[in-house]
């Protein structure tokens, strides 16, 4: 049988690269061949690709074996053909097949009909066939269910290879987004260590030569100190940002204890002073989760109450529900308000919506990002509902874990 080489090796190269070879059977292609073996009556049903030397079966109906030899192979000739569909009445007085070990042998083929699997350049890169021992045609009916399901075939070839490369870019970002992590992990460390420096460096300066410094002196002073503690606040929220994933994953960090004890430590870790009222959930309920990424998740939401706040009383209602397979947390304030065009924006990394806080400082937009992120990562949801200059309320869910 002759071919074109340069036709053949770009076949070959098509079916290499659907990465398809030698794989594991699958629910998907056994069924077309079950009921394509049941549309036609045939004893044998396959789906077969022609490799260089061989066809190999990536669904089988009716035979033991997964390949054979490509020289002797039916569906050889069927890829070579320009019908649609190639159709042998009785292969024992074929000329094609005189002499065939499949024909002669112990698999004793007598019947063939096979449709090319062609892919989306027109490459037949196997066949969807059925087999029987005896002479035999298929009626309209029966060809046409044939196709029909070589043309599914193909889909799922199609489908293969589409999650095959998703597969690959997925693996390519979670590469880069390591890359990322580490790069902005090494950064930021390095970074730490010289802005502390830089702080204590003001500090000296300010005491040894306050003499000597003028009131604008003073001041230039005490705006480098105060932009070195925004860089630094920034840097630990990116460092926090990507290592949320360590932190939500470290099963050590799952524990039993009290909601009003959380709320409390993280009062007493905010430093609040009069100016500022907040009521616990009624209920203390011992709960069973990441105690570390909830009191990171809570910090957060609780310190943007207080600084995003216009009021002379800051007043923040936290309230606690337990449900059957959720821990559900509320953080209601009575502050600046979110702008309802910009509620869907504020989990965005980097994204700000206020201008400045209570203290005239501006976010950096990576705190709700983080906060969105470990609540995922533990399984829940957060939304937020306000109304611009009155109030705002935080809702997120967390997923229960069994002791």
């Amino acid at each position: 049988m002759k071919t074109n080489p340069k036709t053949e090796s770009q076949r070959l190269k098509a079916l290499k690269s659907l990465d398809i070879l030698d794989t594991l059977p699958e629910q998907e292609y056994d069924q077309i061949t079950k009921l394509v073996a049941s549309i036609c009556d045939t004893p044998i049903a396959l789906i077969s690709l022609v490799d260089e030397d061989r066809q190999w079966f990536k669904s089988k109906v009716g035979i033991d074996h997964c390949e054979t030899d490509k020289d002797h192979s039916f569906c050889n000739f069927a890829i070579q053909s320009d019908d649609d569909i190639m159709e042998v009445f009785d292969a024992r007085e074929d000329e094609r097949f005189e002499g065939n070990p499949l024909v002669f042998g112990d698999d004793n083929v007598v019947f063939y009909a096979g449709v090319p699997l062609r892919d989306k350049n027109g490459y037949a890169l196997g066949t969807l066939c059925v087999i029987d021992h005896q002479p035999r045609t298929l009626s309209e009916k029966q060809k046409e269910g044939l196709h029909f399901l070589a043309n599914q075939v193909t889909k799922l070839f199609e489908l293969h290879s589409i999650n095959r490369g998703l597969k690959k870019t997925q693996t390519q970002l979670q590469e880069k987004n390591n890359q990322l992590k580490n790069f902005a992990g090494v950064v930021s460390h390095d970074m730490k260590m010289p802005l502390a420096n830089m702080i204590v460096t003001i500090d000296v300066l300010k005491a040894k030569y306050k003499e000597s410094l003028d009131e604008i002196g003073l001041e230039y002073l005490n705006n480098l100190k105060k932009s070195s503690f925004q860089l630094s606040d920034y840097i630990s929220n990116i460092l926090t940002h990507y290592e949320t994933d360590s932190i939500t994953s470290d099963e050590n960090s799952l524990e039993t204890f009290d909601v009003h004890t959380l709320i409390e430590d993280i009062v007493e870790m905010l430093d609040i002073g009069d100016d500022c009222d907040i009521r616990f959930p009624e209920e203390s309920i011992d709960i069973y989760t990441n105690r570390i990424a909830l009191e990171q998740i809570l910090l957060n939401l609780i310190g943007n109450s207080i600084k995003y706040n216009d009021k002379p009383k800051i007043e923040i209602n936290i309230d606690f529900k337990e449900e059957e397979e959720y821990y559900r947390f509320f953080v209601k304030d009575n502050g600046i308000g979110i702008p309802k065009d910009k509620q869907k924006e504020i989990f965005n990394l980097f994204s700000t919506v206020a201008e400045n806080d209570r203290k005239g400082h501006k976010g950096n937009g990576i705190g709700l990002s983080t906060v969105r992120k470990m609540i995922h990562n533990l399984g829940g949801n957060i939304s937020v509902t306000s109304i611009e200059g009155k109030q705002t309320t935080f809702e997120f869910t967390i997923e229960r874990n069994n002791k």
